[in-house]
């Protein structure tokens, strides 16, 4: 069963940067639609970008367009989310998701914490 590893998480000034990874083990990474989810305090998990198996294609939630760019290494078994201009209302529990383009799985990792604020 695939398990996937977020890290990069922490405390960082608005305007900021981070980037965070997503480390895949235990099944062949490129079989798997990958997202960054975020949950914040007192909110409902959303959806804050996706990228296709091959990589062409993603997509992002509006809120971030623009300052968030998704992205993968099949080679590597990673995922990738380097956020800039980050804004307190950033402040969440990101998670990795990935999905088996056949069968439907879903699996998450465990969640790392970023923290926006002067």
């Amino acid at each position: 069963q695939v398990q996937f590893a977020e890290s990069g998480g922490g405390l960082v000034q608005p305007g900021g940067s981070l980037r965070l990874s997503c480390a895949a083990s235990g099944d062949t990474f490129s079989r798997y639609d990958m997202s960054w989810y975020r949950q914040a305090p007192g909110k409902e998990r959303e959806l804050v970008a996706r990228i296709s198996t091959g990589g062409r294609s993603t997509k992002y939630t509006d809120s971030v367009k623009g300052r968030f760019t998704i992205s993968r290494d099949n080679a590597k078994n990673t995922m990738s989310l380097q956020m800039n201009n980050l804004k307190p209302e950033d402040t969440a529990v990101y998670y990795c998701n990935g999905v088996h383009y056949i069968d439907g799985g879903n699996y998450w990792g465990k969640g790392t914490l970023v923290t926006v604020s002067s």
